[in-house]
């Protein structure tokens, strides 16, 4: 009987040993899946970080190029614009001179009589 005992404790042992064993490799395969996962996935962020830093700095670039053309061509539209109203101005003021003038005179005109 007892080694009846001893051979079931024996048997017992072995297949506790045995799975254990699996359980531990399992645990490995399962910690190297992780692992492998967590590099893929830190290489891919940062594979998208740099994309989009790239993306970033383009954007960038073509956005100070508009810019400055639109500065450059407001600033010239604002030339014209300033000259075109400057001769308006002055047109006017001697349209406005003379008729000031002539009123002048009229009055002056008018007053010796």
């Amino acid at each position: 009987m007892k080694k009846r005992i001893l051979t079931l404790a024996a048997v017992s042992f072995v297949t506790i040993a045995m799975s254990a064993q699996t359980v531990k490799q399992e645990v490995k395969k399962d910690a190297k899946a992780v692992g492998t996962a967590v590099d893929k996935g830190a290489k891919a962020t940062g594979e998208g970080v740099k994309d989009g830093a790239e993306w970033v700095g383009d954007k960038t670039k073509k956005g100070a190029k508009a810019t400055k053309k639109a500065v450059k061509k407001g600033a010239k539209w604002t030339g014209k614009t300033a000259k075109k109203g400057a001769k308006a101005v002055e047109k006017t003021a001697v349209k406005g001179a003379d008729a000031v003038s002539d009123t002048y005179k009229d009055v002056k005109a008018d007053i010796k009589k």
